[in-house]
């Protein structure tokens, strides 16, 4: 099955109609939805820039118990989920419109816009922990990576690297970083030339880059150990990203064949590279030579014929003592610079949570376009995260899984039964080192843990989507999981609407109800969500389209759908 557009000159895609449907889909998103709301209501409860300090000290009984299960079993777990669904629908969608011969580019084109909207407004006019305007992102790079011509990346590289220099265009530099990944992505995915071997073997373009990368980093830190060019500092981090690369090199070239796969080996490569490489120097910092130990071993040999008492006590060198001092007033930069976050973070924190509590709802929707216009350009970054994702997902599809979950029963078996002690584990195993980021916790310790947790969140992801899939083909009372299906046809509607319920009874501006329990927390997500379940039966029942589904395809098409049901769709 090609992965090309195609278009065929007077003929438009359609929304799916009822009978087109997966309806395993429809319920992961449901069971997505009920997570996505259990970690958020969390920051309905308490300022979003408080993200990072991990389960609240002050948290006990109940309370701790709902707050420690949710952080293992749940957190992380479903905004991958969510981003999955996000990499199926897109294929559905492209599947649909090559087997019709129909247009994809343009109607996609729309749906991205549609959701940026819906994402910025949602952002800045009811909550800022939105992660639709990211998805809108992620999906302007996932085309790029399907479709990007390598000209098209060259030109847009070098005009962002151009702004980057204006004065305060510096975050564009992070925008340019991220086309030029997406870039090689689609280097991995459509490139079938590669480097012949004298074995007759052959190294794809994309795996030999990364390998060379990986060399060149390797001499680089061969010559600090050596004592030759860069500081002793840069020994062990360069040593480990040139291990990491390297590793990645050669598992793109043992992946890159057969193609069908491609999308599934690229996904999971581009989600797991940035937190192999953030658990990677998070161990070297916390368990690895400190600072001190690694400039002294630096120092130059003593001389054998200078190994005496009298020569070991020999007056240090002008040289080496300029060389400690640097070091030293290197360390106490880096120190003061994390205390210095840590307050800027602690006065954040502060004012967020006085303004959602004691403010009116204008000064919430100032913070929150403050916030937005602050964090916009990061979403490039995010991006390489979810695309690998969005491609995950879209290989489900695209192969044939979800068009067929009953065929393919043992695979989600399998999912489910390695997925989640597997993908939990590992969460479990990064709670018990940390779960937040406190002052008086070494940084490394908190980057090993969050490295763990997020390299877990993957199998996890996949193992309950494999669980959900493997209930709805039972036939005993794990089969009723369908009665969620309604509400994942109104996903966007539900979500949104969690929103506008979560700050509406939460914030000083709405009810005022703000800092309830964790544990009571729990109970108020299972209550609304059970009724947007009850919600989203009786509506369908009704309307073929939740309200903004309705609205998103009628921007997505540039035709209004027909809302009302009727007798046979």
């Amino acid at each position: 099955m090609s992965d090309s557009a195609t278009s065929a000159a007077g003929t438009v895609l359609a929304p799916v109609a009822s009978n087109e449907r997966i309806q395993a889909l429809d319920v992961v998103r449901g069971f997505a939805l009920v997570g996505i709301f259990l970690m958020n209501i969390e920051f309905f409860n308490r300022p979003l820039a408080a993200l990072g300090e991990g389960l609240p000290a002050t948290a006990t009984g109940l309370n701790w118990l709902a707050g420690w299960l949710i952080y293992n079993f749940v957190q992380g777990k479903f905004w991958t989920m969510f981003s999955l669904l996000f990499g199926m629908g897109f294929a559905v969608m492209l599947t649909r419109a090559e087997r019709a011969e129909r247009n994809f580019l343009r109607p996609y084109l729309r749906r991205i816009a549609a959701l940026a909207a819906f994402g910025t407004i949602h952002h800045i006019f009811i909550w800022g922990g939105d992660i639709l305007f990211s998805y809108a992102v992620g999906a302007t790079a996932l085309l790029i990576v399907i479709y990007g011509r390598w000209y098209w990346i060259l030109a847009g590289l070098v005009a962002l690297i151009g702004i980057g220099f204006i004065p305060g265009g510096d975050p564009v530099f992070q925008v340019a970083a991220s086309l030029a990944l997406m870039g090689a992505a689609a280097l991995f995915l459509r490139n079938e030339r590669g480097l012949q071997l004298p074995s007759g073997g052959k190294v794809p373009v994309f795996s030999a880059i990364m390998l060379t990368i990986a060399l060149l980093v390797a001499i680089v830190a061969a010559l600090a150990w050596l004592g030759i060019g860069p500081p002793a500092q840069a020994r062990i981090p360069l040593t480990i990203f040139a291990s990491v690369l390297t590793l990645f090199g050669v598992l793109s070239a043992k992946f890159h064949d057969p193609i069908s796969q491609r999308k599934r080996s690229l996904g999971v490569g581009m989600y797991l590279f940035p937190f192999v490489m953030m658990t990677s120097f998070g161990l070297a910092q916390w368990l690895g030579p400190k600072p001190a130990d690694v400039d002294a071993a630096a120092k130059p040999a003593i001389s054998a014929s200078a190994s005496d008492s009298t020569a070991a006590k020999a007056p240090v060198s002008k040289e080496q003592a300029d060389a400690d001092k640097k070091a030293a007033a290197e360390r106490a930069e880096k120190k003061a610079a994390r205390e210095k976050r840590l307050k800027e973070q602690a006065e954040q924190i502060a004012e967020e949570r006085k303004i959602l509590t004691e403010g009116s709802y204008v000064s919430a929707v100032k913070l929150r376009a403050g916030e937005f216009a602050e964090h916009a350009a990061g979403e490039a970054g995010f991006a390489i995260v979810i695309v690998g994702m969005f491609l995950l997902g879209a290989w489900f599809v695209r192969s044939g899984i979800m068009e067929n979950t009953a065929a393919h029963l043992p695979l989600f078996r399998k999912l489910a039964l390695f997925g989640i002690p597997i993908g939990c584990g590992l969460g479990l195993i990064g709670s018990a080192i940390a779960t937040g980021n406190s002052p008086d916790l070494p940084q490394g310790m908190y980057q090993t843990a969050m490295g763990m947790t997020l390299i877990g969140n993957l199998p996890a992801c996949l193992g309950y989507v494999g669980l959900m899939v493997v209930m709805l083909h039972s036939r005993g009372i794990f089969s009723n999981v369908r009665l969620l299906a309604p509400a994942g046809r109104m996903a966007l509607t539900n979500y949104l609407t969690q929103s506008l319920i979560g700050t509406t009874v939460f914030y000083g501006y709405g009810l005022g109800y703000w800092g309830i329990g964790r544990a009571w927390q729990v109970v108020f997500v299972f209550t609304v969500f059970a009724l947007q379940i009850a919600f989203s039966h009786w509506w369908l029942s009704k309307f073929r389209y939740g309200p903004m589904e309705w609205l998103w395809r009628a921007i997505t098409y540039w035709q209004l759908p027909a809302m009302r049901r009727v007798a046979v769709d």
